[in-house]
């Protein structure tokens, strides 16, 4: 199947389903415990909210992309299921339904999976939905069409052991040229398609990130060739894997390895992941994009825009144009989808026109003939719908309306805030955490409470001039003004910016040129309080109560603390697809040392489970093992061991595969075991032959080649 263009590939699986639903079940029988009942439903992309009984379903929609089939299944989950009846398009180009209860999940899973649809890994510490550059495979700037290799990455890392039980959330970015439209700057991993003398291949970035303490990432791979892709890619998470922070839950993302390691140290451990990932994943096939020179000369650098466009473009392919449309801070209704699909149907019945949701929290409708314009325009009106406008550029999250970590009502202030004529991009977020990308606007604001006087009062932390795209930056830091006069705040900016810019000098070179406290003293007098004042500022936009920040133990941004166990079977059965393509390679060496890791692995779990400690050295381990389990779980794990490190060398593939295939029988011995002593533990994705074959890469390899096909 083909997923290149709007035949999209079916990303669901239904027993997973089947399975969240008898958890649900246990959950409510009380047979697993609120946390453990966290993790398993994070996994599958399900958010708990402020409000009791209900929760938010995030919908895994790579790169954005849409069908009207698809976007029409979503206005039915939200009609059907939600209380609230809308959907709420995100800056990782998802969408989230809110307000849905416990109990109907399951049902609202199962009619996303009848369309291809899944939430799987939407949320929690997983590799979370890939966003792409919101033109990729229309825009006259593309070397080539990353929606190629977004899709192959897609299906590579999906369900993937590597990618179950990762320290902390891993965000991922595809850009087709160098303006890098999908901000590498600003993810975990960002890919950018690029041009050196004359060949094509990629610029490979990681470490960056917003939130806690904003992150520039750092280049990696300067160039490297298409079919290196994958390998780089895996060998970045499996950095993530094995170095992060599983402990202290704020330092956990992969920015803070930058830190720990510095800069050349990052790469060099970088280095040591992609020797052993490129030796096993050296037989399996990789996304292959059709590539050329961009058709866009320099005076035209500016038809586009930044990011998403903001007005109708025509598109590389003769005759064809993308519409953008303006959905205010993300919100579609149930009519809004549903007539959308339902107009593009009318007009469109062969399925040409595709429906992208993007970074900036709006629409956009692909393949667009001119003689379908009028009428597509006049539909969408009827619903709603209009191009955008000059300063309606606004990015808002959910904060208070559904959050557990929102401080502030980010959905209230933001329609209440315009980029004004110079249609500035403004970013509003509702904490910290930084999920409208505040740190990539012109103008980004989060909500924080502050003292004054005595009394909390809501504030926002203001930054100018941020630009996550090629040649941008961070925004640069402001002050924190009190929420109530953050509209004035806002508008003495955009009034400085249009008396003071140079001719064609847009928003982030004028920042740059300003004094380190230029913004602090423009803003002085919506900074200063007086105590007869506070009762003006105590409230926040849309509350009639005075400003509290409700303790609800805390979000779900960084997933559910894990079961230690689970983490280590996870990792085995990642080391056990390298085992069985470096098998098929016959490089049988390499192959005994994953099963070495398998053993140990596993082992280590075990001890730590039995309350003993985590060892590396392998004598060691075995004593542990010997002392706290007797028997022969332990005695196996001891001669597995032996056996692999004293026969590495001389061990034929016949042997090989017999000692594997005992060590594969140990592993479910352990998990039976492990699952007796702890019956909330759910470990069958991790067990040998869990939707795995071991001739030539594994299951992996398979789902791989279908996308590709």
């Amino acid at each position: 199947m083909s997923t290149t263009e709007n035949n999209f590939a079916d990303l669901s699986e239904h027993d997973e389903i089947d399975r969240f639903e008898q958890a649900v079940q246990n959950f409510f029988n009380d047979e697993i415990d609120a946390d453990r009942f966290t993790a398993i439903r994070l996994q599958q992309g399900v958010y708990g909210q402020r409000q009791e009984g209900v929760n938010m379903l995030r919908i895994k929609i790579p790169g954005g992309r849409l069908s009207a089939e698809r976007l029409g299944a979503i206005a039915d989950v939200a009609e059907r299921y939600s209380q609230h009846g809308k959907g709420h398009i995100t800056t990782r180009q998802t969408i989230q339904v809110h307000h849905i209860p416990l109990a109907k999940m399951p049902q609202a899973m199962r009619d996303l999976a009848e369309v291809g649809l899944t939430s799987r890994e939407a949320c929690g510490n997983t590799v979370r939905n890939m966003t792409v550059c919101p033109l990729a495979g229309t825009c006259a700037r593309e070397h080539t069409d990353v929606r190629v290799h977004l899709d192959g990455a897609v299906a590579h890392f999906l369900r993937n052991p590597l990618n179950q039980q990762l320290p902390r959330k891993f965000k991922t970015s595809f850009s087709g040229c160098e303006s890098d439209c999908a901000q590498a700057m600003i993810h975990d991993l960002g890919v950018v398609a690029v041009k050196k003398d004359s060949r094509y291949g990629f610029k490979v970035l990681a470490g960056g990130g917003l939130g806690h303490k904003p992150h520039e990432a750092i280049v990696v791979e300067e160039f490297i060739e298409e079919k290196d892709l994958l390998v780089s890619m895996e060998a970045i998470v499996t950095l993530h894997n094995r170095y992060s922070d599983r402990v202290k839950r704020a330092k956990s993302r992969i920015k803070f390895l930058v830190d720990k390691f510095g800069a050349d140290g990052f790469r060099e451990k970088y280095r040591e992941e992609l020797a052993r990932t490129k030796a096993a994943l050296a037989e399996q096939d990789y996304p292959k994009g059709n590539w050329n020179d961009s058709r866009v000369q320099e005076t035209q650098a500016n038809l586009y825009g930044p990011g998403a466009p903001r007005k109708l473009v025509p598109q590389k392919q003769q005759g064809l144009f993308t519409l953008p449309l303006a959905v205010p801070i993300g919100d579609l209704g149930v009519k809004q989808m549903r007539g959308t699909a339902a107009l593009l149907e009318r007009h469109d019945p062969q399925g040409n026109i595709e429906i992208r949701v993007t970074q900036d929290q709006n629409l956009m409708v692909m393949n667009v003939t001119e003689a379908q314009l009028p009428a597509l325009r006049s539909g969408f009106a009827v619903l709603g719908l209009r191009e955008p406008q000059a300063g309606d550029d606004v990015v808002a999250c959910p904060g208070t309306s559904t959050c557990r970590l929102g401080i502030t009502s980010s959905t209230i202030l933001g329609p209440k805030l315009n980029g004004g004529e110079h249609d500035l991009r403004i970013r509003v977020s509702g904490c910290h955490n930084g999920c409208a990308q505040p740190e990539t606007g012109d103008i980004g604001i989060y909500g924080e409470g502050r003292r004054l006087h005595g009394k909390l009062i809501p504030h926002y932390q203001m930054y100018f001039g941020g630009n996550g795209m090629g040649g941008g930056g961070i925004a640069l830091k402001g002050p924190s003004v009190p929420a109530a006069r953050i509209e004035s705040a806002v508008a003495k900016v955009k009034q400085a910016f249009a008396e003071q810019k140079n001719a064609d000098e847009n928003f982030y070179a004028w920042t740059r040129r300003k004094e380190k406290n230029y913004f602090a003293e423009l803003l002085a007098g919506e900074l200063a309080v007086a105590e007869h004042e506070i009762p003006a500022v105590l409230r926040d936009h849309g509350t009639e109560q005075d400003f509290k920040v409700l303790q609800l133990g805390g979000g779900e941004c960084a997933g559910a603390m894990q079961v230690q166990i689970g983490s280590a079977f996870f990792d085995a059965a990642h080391e056990r697809g390298y085992r069985d393509a470096l098998v098929f390679q016959r490089k049988y060496e390499d192959a005994a040392q994953c099963g070495e890791h398998i053993v140990r692995l596993i082992g280590q779990g075990l001890a730590q489970l039995l309350g003993g400690k985590k060892i590396d050295d392998p004598a060691g381990l075995s004593d542990e093992l010997a002392r706290l389990l007797p028997g022969s779980l332990a005695q196996q794990a001891v001669r597995f061991s032996a056996g692999l490190s004293d026969q590495a060398t001389v061990l034929n593939e016949a042997a090989l595969r017999a000692l594997f295939k005992a060590i594969d029988a140990w592993t479910i011995q352990v998990a039976e075991f492990c699952v007796a002593r702890d019956k909330q533990l759910d470990l069958t994705e991790a067990l040998p032959n869990r939707g795995q074959k071991t001739e030539g890469g594994g299951q992996k390899r398979q789902n791989l080649a279908v996308a590709l096909a």
